[in-house]
Order: structure tokens, then C-alpha cells, then sequence
């Protein structure tokens, strides 16, 4: 029997609506991604029409789509949800609808409950990489920005990754209580957290990711006993040994000096709330965004 072919127009048509149909959908993803539309929005335009670029959406495309959401976690929301990886928004059985309008509808009503999430860990294991993959990948997540006397170091912006103040500054800061809290680091330099910006930003709803050192952290708890503590770790003491002399920017004893630092800090990792292990910057950077928009505190756990 003769093969029965499309016709080359009839394919080109085909070819250009699958096309703009890509298109449509990529940007009912872009609007919830920049929150001009909400989830819980395009999901009942999908049940009302199903053929819309909103019901051809898979449900994971759409669940990824919203801001602090990464693929561990749209993973096992799909699997509570019991919705399966193929599924399309428009084609959901009656009950998969509701239990994913209630999914969306309870996290709208807790996205607008502000959070202080702090980010710390030992010297080298990334929480300035991690921090800065934030800063460019989720420009909806405000970073609070530290005080700190040290000078800068190559590429770091004033204002942008600190504020490099002298000691007469920082000092006077102390004296008006402008500081959630300060510390020495290192035996050196002096750190501080601004504490205007941030209550200003709670109050308005938004939530605060805080990159400091460990005292700094434990600081910030005893202040704001609500805040989520999280501890960036090495994927071994070995790695984090290559991180801290591959980036030549300490001397030899400045290294080894940080190094028995470390150590002192790798102990104190179960006092937080959650360890995150930094294998990878950019699944890091997920994990700590995802937990300025999930609702409640969870309990001690390492993600890995």
C-alpha cells in the first residue's frame, strides 16, 4: 500500500501552528512568571476551554513557571497531587481540579506572608556564588545587603553586594542602632546587617533572604526568633579545601586560618533549620528560594 504524505503546504501550516502555539504557551508561562497572571488564574481559563494555550499547558510547565518553584519541589507536588508528568492543564479529571485549585489557591493566600529566610555556612562553600546566581535568576527575591569594613574584593559593586563603610561609619551605625546585628569575622573585619530595609520589607508582605556568617546567624535568631535559619554545605571537607585555595584571593596563612574557621562552623550546622548541600549553584539557589514561599517552618532536614 502507497504511503499517503502531507502536502507540503498542509505540513508548513501545521508547522507554523505548532509554532505560535509553542509561543502562546511560553508566554502564559512568562506572565506568571513575572506575576501578571496568576496560576490559579490560567488553570480555570484552561477547564473553561481546554484548547486555549492555557489548557494545552502541562501542569509541571505551569507549576515551574511560578516564582521559587524548581524541580524537586514541582516534582513532589505533581506526586501528592497524584497528577502525572505528561498531564496537560486542560485535560485533568474533576478531581485532579480540585486538588490542584486548592494546591494554588493556598499557596496565593500564603505568598503574601513575608519570611526572613538567613543563608549561612562555613567559609568557602559558595554562599556569595549561590547568593549572586539569586540576584540574577530571581530578581523577584530582595537581598538584604550587608555593612562591612573590609575592602572590596575584584568585581564586588557598593551598595550592590555590600556597603564598604570605614570603621568611623560603621561605628556610628552601632551607636544608632541601625544594625539587626554586627560581628567581627575572621578576626577582622566588621559585618553588619542594616535592620531598616528589612523590617520595612516584612511589613509590606515581601519576604528577605540574608546571606551572613554564622554569628551573624545566630544573632539574627535570638532577634527575630522567627526567622529561618538555612546552612550551606560542602559536598565534602575536600571540595570545600579546592573552593577555598582555588580562588586565590587569601594568602597561605589567610587559608589555613579560614580553614581551622570552617571547621569550628561545620559543628554549629545543627543549630539551623535546614541544611542545603551545594553540589550545584544553580539547584542550591532553587532550594533556597523555594523556602521564602512555602508556607510554615519545616523541621531540621539536609537537602541534597
Amino acid at each position: 500500500m502507497a504511503e499517503v504524505r502531507m502536502p507540503e503546504v498542509d505540513r508548513a501550516a501545521a508547522g507554523r501552528a505548532a509554532i505560535a502555539a509553542r509561543r502562546a504557551r511560553a508566554a502564559v508561562k512568562d506572565a506568571v512568571h513575572r506575576r501578571e497572571r496568576r496560576a490559579i488564574d490560567v488553570a480555570e481559563t484552561a477547564w473553561s476551554d481546554p484548547a486555549t494555550p492555557e489548557g494545552t499547558l502541562r501542569v509541571r510547565e505551569l507549576l515551574m513557571s511560578i516564582p521559587g518553584m524548581g524541580p524537586t519541589r514541582v516534582a513532589r507536588v505533581m506526586d501528592e497531587l497524584g497528577i502525572a508528568d505528561a498531564k496537560r492543564v486542560g485535560g485533568l479529571g474533576a478531581r485532579q481540579r480540585e486538588r490542584l485549585r486548592a494546591w494554588l489557591q493556598a499557596r496565593e493566600g500564603a505568598r503574601t506572608r513575608s519570611r526572613l529566610v538567613v543563608l549561612a555556612g562555613p567559609t568557602a562553600v559558595g554562599k556569595g556564588t549561590v547568593s549572586a546566581y539569586i540576584r540574577e535568576n530571581y530578581p523577584e527575591v530582595l537581598l538584604s545587603v550587608s555593612a562591612t569594613t573590609r575592602p572590596p574584593r575584584p568585581g564586588e559593586v557598593d551598595g550592590r553586594h555590600y556597603y564598604f563603610v570605614d570603621d568611623e561609619t560603621f561605628d556610628r551605625m552601632i551607636e544608632q542602632g541601625e544594625f539587626l546585628e554586627y560581628a567581627t569575622v575572621h578576626n577582622a573585619s566588621r559585618y553588619g546587617t542594616p535592620r531598616p530595609p528589612i523590617e520595612a520589607a516584612l511589613k509590606t508582605g515581601r519576604s528577605v533572604l540574608l546571606e551572613i556568617d554564622l554569628q551573624g546567624a545566630r544573632a539574627v535568631k535570638k532577634a527575630m526568633p522567627e526567622a529561618l535559619l538555612v546552612f550551606l554545605l560542602p559536598p565534602t571537607w575536600e571540595e570545600l579545601v579546592r573552593r577555598l585555595t582555588g580562588r586565590g584571593t587569601e594568602s597561605p596563612a589567610e587559608q589555613a586560618r579560614r580553614l581551622e574557621t570552617a571547621k569550628v562552623e561545620l559543628a554549629a550546622q545543627d543549630e539551623f533549620d535546614v541544611k542545603i548541600v551545594n553540589h550545584d549553584v544553580g539547584r542550591a539557589a532553587q532550594e533556597v528560594v523555594e523556602l521564602l514561599t512555602v508556607p510554615g517552618t519545616p523541621s531540621a532536614r539536609t537537602r541534597s
